[in-house]
């Protein structure tokens, strides 16, 4: 008789264990079907406003981080889309955002220092593939960015054979793949569809041409340091502007890691550390820049080293706050600035 409750007993359980697995299955099956109904082809930038909307696609820096993509910054203007800087990831990121990849009208880089161009063979491809280009894209950046663009096409010159063969030329464009150059140089603009990008040649050495990007779209206005020292000639550039996306670089912490790298042998890292903080800007100088600017916000991404949580941004910030009267944030990967056109406001969201 103990043995038939027993029985009984395990029945019920294992009955129960199976009903359990399979309607969690069910309810995985249905919650997927959903995200795909409700992402997979759709445009997620369909309900924008017409205007400038920044997608920070990267905030990070070289320092190892789980959670923030090598610096880059996406930008719609109207409906056409363009990349300033591809670091290590941020495609991912663009993808995740829902950027249009079909709308990318041009890439630019600021200064061919590796961690600011080491994801461009990935939205090359991006470009290519997820974006039905059937011409290569357009690539804007320094003396060298040819160079760069042809060795990542040589790079990725067998996998492109591999997609041909694969989805056929009719998906596959041959003629879509890869990057077609432009050098820059501080007289460069670029005009279309009402939008008009300007450079700046800013301060960064041992770099010699490394670029700002000033971004004016129907009343509205965005700029991008890129790295730079501490500059007012940038900040006359940036005058006016409703958002600066500004590096930074918090020398103290730098400056922690540099002396425990040192303390524990690591003498070739300890330098690095003690070699970076003077050819960037710190939070504070950031933040007197974006107030002689007379900016509406202050967006500090590119972060050296990256907050790895809350409690550690007031830290990271150290007195920024206290030079600049507007708007001031530490970017996240995910995050939406729009300057809706022929408006005053300046809207931040949080997409991932």
């Amino acid at each position: 008789m103990k043995r038939l409750a027993l029985g009984v007993l395990v029945a019920l359980i294992v009955g129960a264990a199976t009903s359990w697995v399979f309607g969690q299955r069910l309810i995985g099956e249905r919650a997927f079907n959903a995200a795909v109904e409700a992402r997979a082809g759709v445009d997620q930038t369909a309900e924008l406003r017409d205007g400038l909307h920044v997608f920070v696609c990267g905030s990070g820096s070289p320092f190892p981080d789980a959670d923030r993509a090598g610096p880059c910054l996406a930008v719609l203007a109207g409906r056409d889309g363009y990349i300033f800087d591809v670091g290590s990831g941020s495609d991912r990121k663009l993808g995740a955002m829902g950027f249009p990849m079909d709308r990318i009208e041009a890439t630019f880089l600021t200064h061919l220092h590796s961690d600011h161009f080491d994801g461009l063979g990935a939205l090359m491809l991006q470009a290519w593939m997820a974006g039905g280009r059937n011409e290569p894209l357009p690539i804007y950046g320094p003396e060298g960015t040819d160079r760069v663009v042809d060795g990542l096409m040589t790079a990725y010159a067998i996998d492109r054979g591999y997609r041909i063969a694969h989805h056929g030329p009719e998906v596959a464009r041959p003629s879509g793949f890869g990057g077609a150059t432009t050098n820059i140089d501080e007289s460069f603009t670029f005009e279309r569809n009402g939008l008009s990008i300007r450079t700046l040649r800013v301060d960064h050495a041992p770099i010699d041409n490394a670029y700002a990007f000033r971004l004016d779209y129907k009343g509205r206005s965005a700029v991008i340091s890129g790295d730079l020292k501490y500059s007012e000639k940038f900040a006359r550039f940036a005058q006016g502007a409703d958002v600066i996306l500004h590096e930074a670089l918090n020398p103290d912490m730098v400056g922690k890691i540099g002396a425990t790298l040192a303390a524990r042998g690591n003498t070739d890292g300890a330098k690095i550390m003690a070699d970076i903080p003077d050819y960037h800007t710190s939070p504070e100088d950031a933040a007197r820049i974006a107030q002689i600017a007379g900016a509406k916000a202050l967006v500090l991404y590119h972060l050296v080293p990256a907050p790895p949580a809350r409690l550690i941004e007031a830290a990271f910030l150290g007195d920024a706050r206290q030079h600049f009267e507007g708007q001031l944030e530490l970017a996240e990967d995910g995050m939406l600035i729009s300057l809706p056109a022929q408006n005053q406001k300046v809207e931040m969201d949080q997409l991932l």
